[in-house]
């Protein structure tokens, strides 16, 4: 790297240092929610992460009948709430990271019966994640009058200065994984509650299986969860919040912001000497070590 590169990357970790703590300062704050509200009990060896990719539909029998989760500590994300094993595997952690579940949305009935669902099936402890970013002030406790349920903020500002600037905001709680999927965010809360070991389930990332244009010229994809009752054809993408369509340009874009992300926790994780264990067989994520089902 030549002494002209150098500088102009100093420069522009500069910016980023000066322009994430100006944005931090007027809209968020520098409290570590999640290390302040700590693990709900006495943590267990390993924590298992649940994300929605159609693995999880062969996965999650198989964990259920060895009893990893009672064994361990699960993470569960987005409308996990509705599958009738919700009771069963009950989970201690639960995170929402997407816009749909605190803006209105397309979405929005299928989000209210999610908070009802939670609402009234959870009778054990559990810490619920979700964004410090709040725009149109959704009152999550007026949604999720369950004393059970303790509700944990988390920041979304993602910095992209300095590595050794971002490592320290992470261990202080004031970071953010919020590089675009859930699970990213479950990896992040989870490194920050202590865990060494994090097993990953359902994360299979074939974000670009299937992709195409339409006659209409627009991108579409086959967007596939375990909860699927069966192939599903190829479909416009559109984005959540607002719901205008994507473009071959933003997706991608998007996509590899999505993977470097993981590469980001990998090393994070390693410098707190923790493993992140990728179970999810099939997954393109080629950023953690794999293990066996």
């Amino acid at each position: 790297m030549t002494v002209f590169e150098k500088t102009d990357r100093f420069l522009r970790n500069l910016y980023e240092t000066a322009f994430y703590f100006a944005v931090m300062a007027v809209k968020e704050n520098f409290r570590n929610y999640v290390g302040r509200a700590g693990t709900v009990g006495a943590p267990k060896p390993s924590v298992v992460i649940l994300g929605n990719g159609p693995s999880l539909a062969e996965d999650l029998p198989r964990l259920i009948a060895r009893g990893e989760h009672t064994a361990k500590d699960v993470m569960a994300v987005n409308y996990f709430a509705l599958d009738e094993r919700f009771g069963t595997v009950r989970p201690a952690y639960y995170v929402l990271s997407d816009p749909m579940f605190f803006r209105d949305s397309v979405c929005r009935d299928r989000v209210a019966e999610l908070y009802r669902t939670l609402a009234e099936k959870v009778t054990w402890p559990m810490n619920l994640y979700v964004q410090y970013y709040n725009p149109e002030r959704f009152d999550y406790r007026a949604a999720l009058p369950n004393p059970n349920i303790r509700i944990v903020r988390f920041h979304t500002q993602v910095y992209r200065g300095f590595r050794g600037v971002e490592f320290w905001l992470y261990r202080h709680g004031l970071g953010s994984a919020n590089f675009g999927t859930v699970v990213q965010v479950c990896e992040y809360v989870a490194l920050l509650l202590g865990y060494k070991t994090l097993e990953l389930y359902g994360v299979d990332h074939t974000l670009l299986d299937g992709l195409c244009v339409d006659d209409a010229n627009r991108l579409c994809r086959a967007d596939r969860h375990y909860y699927d009752a069966g192939p599903r054809a190829p479909q416009p993408i559109y984005m959540k919040v607002p719901h205008v369509p994507y473009t071959m340009s933003v997706y991608l874009a998007e996509v590899a912001e999505l993977f470097r992300g993981h590469e980001v926790l990998r090393d994070y994780a390693a410098s707190l000497g923790a493993r992140i264990v990728n179970r999810t067989r099939g997954s393109m994520i080629d950023a953690y070590e794999r293990g066996a089902e």
